[in-house]
């Protein structure tokens, strides 16, 4: 809960550069929008974006960004922040229309969690930790009540009317096969026969290949023919290759691997660097679990979409039904541009 005197200063950099003012000794709230009466200041949206970027890691003790650095940040994430910050008011609105609110065993219980996290063991630190973050008792009951607030009406006013029937995880499994499926995969030992130039030579290396490959079959181990006669870097490893998914392979080893068995030693066939070997060691065909045993992971996946899209709706409705009264155009913009790429909290939240 500590907060250094090095993202104090941030902030008030922030501040300058958010509003063209330079930083100021004295505090003045300044109202930035309003939200069905609702305000967000100025000193509220520093604190938000100091402790964005501190949770991205932008801003540490050590290395402080220049003025241009902390501006493309701050353009980075403020229409995230703005759009959060709005979808949070109205949340609240809501829920105090719906008459929720944080009761004292909920809040005596956050308590107990932000002690524990923070490995705080007596009251006494507590009430320091709390004097330190610059924050009273009142308000920090006030700042988990929203955020208790806004996680309940997402689960009465959305997630609590979703549901996922078996028709919608079988279309999704049919059209989402590869998800639930493990490619063929193989294991390989190679050994080439590199090519000199010229006719002769090229001659030559067929028929050493040739040789090599009827010694394979008469029954010497590849990989020892590999480690002593192969041209390829991976003689160093008896001409190991895999296990590597079938369908990565090119198409004319493909085609000469994929009708062969575990054991199996390929004819000899022409490469760009010679004339090569090849022995499938190992060989699995294409797993894809079935739909049945899928079907929970599905659901799962169907339900975060299905959530992901009516919390969506629900907020422009909301918008839609607000009073939003921007006290700063290039604010309004950012938010606006948050808006249309779509960007809202994370409804499980």
């Amino acid at each position: 809960m500590r907060t250094s005197y090095r993202l104090r200063v941030a902030a008030a950099v922030v501040s300058a550069l958010l509003l063209g003012v330079a930083p100021r000794a004295e505090i003045i709230e300044q109202v930035l929008v309003k939200v069905n009466g609702e305000i967000l200041t100025k000193s509220e949206l520093e604190a938000r974006q100091v402790s964005a970027l501190r949770q991205l890691g932008r801003l540490n003790q050590r290395d402080r960004p220049t003025d241009t650095e902390l501006r493309q940040m701050l353009n980075e994430v403020t229409p995230r922040i703005l759009v959060a910050a709005v979808e949070e008011m109205l949340l609240v609105q809501r829920g105090k229309e719906l008459g929720l609110k944080l009761t004292d065993e909920q809040f005596k219980a956050a308590i107990d969690n932000i002690k524990k996290d923070n490995k705080i063991e007596t009251e006494e630190a507590f009430q320091a930790a709390l004097k330190q973050e610059g924050m009273t008792i009142v308000e920090l009951r006030a700042a988990l009540e929203r955020q208790r607030m806004t996680f309940m009406v997402r689960q009465r006013e959305v997630m609590e009317r979703l549901s996922v029937t078996d028709e919608e995880t079988r279309r999704y499994y049919d059209a989402h096969k590869a998800e639930f499926s493990t490619p063929a995969a193989i294991t390989l030992r190679e050994l080439l026969v590199a090519t000199p130039s010229g006719a002769a030579g090229e001659a030559d290396a067929k028929k050493k290949a040739d040789g090599i490959r009827s010694r394979a079959l008469a029954g010497e181990a590849f990989d020892q023919l590999a480690s002593e006669l192969s041209d390829s870097p991976s003689k160093a490893n008896a001409g190991l290759i895999g296990p590597i998914n079938l369908e990565d392979l090119a198409k004319e080893i493909r085609d000469v691997v994929e009708p062969m068995k575990p054991g199996e030693v390929s004819q000899v066939f022409r490469t760009p660097g010679g004339f090569q070997i090849l022995k499938v060691e190992t060989l699995s065909t294409r797993d894809t679990t079935p739909y049945e045993k899928a079907r929970d992971q599905i659901s799962e996946k169907v339900f975060a979409t299905k959530q992901q899209d009516e919390f969506n709706k629900y907020m422009d409705k909301l918008r839609s039904q607000a009073i939003i009264e921007w006290k700063n155009s290039d604010l309004k913009k950012a938010y606006e541009e948050g808006v249309k790429q779509g960007i809202t909290s994370n409804p499980g939240a």
